[in-house]
């Protein structure tokens, strides 16, 4: 089985701190839609899918007319299980009653919005379109249309923000009751609006020792409330792990269609130019509109495995390894074991509580250079 993921990039405005590749150019959708059609048809046509994840860019920014029209040819392309995760990121301002029974008729079953804070100071800080009551009645519209599976990404360490300003909106997120939690450190990314504010000086970046605190505060609250820390930056209520990103982090292939998507199918990754206008111009004359690929080797693919599996709650099987793969993570794990930083059982190399606020580190200790 693998999974699919489509890259939608339209967004009616930026926000100022992605660094995802995306357009504000609307009136290309129908296009796209007809080339990522061709695209699916070009790319592994049959394969068996057990999760499929649109994603942004700003998904919900299609009509449900397009929608439709690309999850009844994916459909007809590909096998998609009958259980299969089928998940549209949305903004919580495009959620409407009747966008809501719209897109759950047609077969989505999990929504991740983004909801980011519950402060309208800091979402016009860093441009979201939404205001914080709409994260709130976006939820409630999703349930009544029948959603059972509803997640809601975080940002902490805004400029300026305070402790007690996150533990607020931890506690709003909670009181909402999703059944996963996505939470991300607001990253300052080149080329960025947000980075080019930061190096001339216009705002600061949350000093190390803060958002440590915010990051151990996030962990705290949110398992005191029964979310399950199953990957560094998600937290799931039992049995509402995100099926689609932890088939990322246990090396499952993708296939990945769209504008800058990714595909990986163990022996190789490639991935799409990010321009939607070439990207369409490119399907246009049958060809793939792949920008590049490599081949992944023994090394590169055990390196791919710690900067992900280890990302886990569960952490590094050694069942996917190979003998030497094997030696190699047990003669540099060992050391850190003994400073606390991991554990080490019969089946596993895994962090350790202490280890995952150093992760990084960890794993740069633990990759084959």
């Amino acid at each position: 089985m693998k999974s699919l993921y489509i890259h939608i990039p339209f967004c009616q405005s930026r926000c100022i701190y992605c660094g995802f590749y995306s357009t504000t150019l609307l009136a290309l959708r129908d296009s796209y839609v007809s080339a990522l059609i061709s695209e699916m048809k070009m790319r592994e046509p049959g394969s068996d899918i057990s999760t499929i994840y649109l994603g942004g860019g700003t998904p919900s920014q299609l009509t449900t007319e397009q929608l439709h029209t690309f999850l009844y040819n994916i459909n007809n392309v590909y096998r998609v299980a009958q259980d299969a995760e089928i998940t549209i990121e949305c903004n919580p301002d495009d959620i409407t009653e009747e966008y809501a029974l719209s897109i759950r008729k047609m077969g989505f079953n999990r929504v991740s919005l983004g909801a980011q804070t519950f402060s309208d100071e800091r979402l016009r800080t860093i441009r979201r379109r939404h205001n914080a009551q709409q994260v709130d009645n976006a939820i409630a519209i999703l349930r009544k249309a029948g959603f059972k599976n509803i997640s809601i990404d975080l940002m902490y360490g805004f400029p300026g923000e305070t402790l007690s300003q996150w533990q607020s909106d931890i506690r709003h997120a909670i009181s909402l009751q999703p059944q996963h939690i996505s939470a991300y450190s607001l990253m300052y990314e080149e080329g960025t609006p947000l980075h080019r504010m930061l190096t001339e000086g216009k705002i600061e970046e949350t000093d190390e020792d803060l958002s440590l605190q915010m990051f151990e505060t996030l962990v705290s609250q949110l398992t005191a409330a029964g979310y399950e820390h199953y990957e560094i930056s998600n937290f799931a209520l039992p049995s509402f792990r995100s099926r689609h990103n932890s088939a990322y982090w246990h090396d499952i292939p993708y296939i990945g269609l769209g504008a800058a998507a990714h595909s990986y199918d163990m022996r190789s990754r490639s991935w799409n130019i990010a321009d939607v206008k070439e990207y369409i111009r490119i399907i246009g004359t049958g060809k793939r509109p792949e920008e590049d690929s490599e081949t992944i080797d023994a090394d590169t693919h055990y390196n791919d495995i710690v900067t992900t599996a280890m990302r886990t709650r569960e952490g590094i099987p050694f069942e996917i390894l190979t003998p030497e793969q094997r030696r190699y993570l047990l003669d540099t794990a060992k050391p850190m074991a003994e400073r606390g930083l991991l554990t080490i059982s019969d089946t596993h190399v895994s962090l350790t509580h202490s280890g995952i606020f150093v992760s990084n580190s960890v794993m740069a200790e633990l990759i084959k250079a």
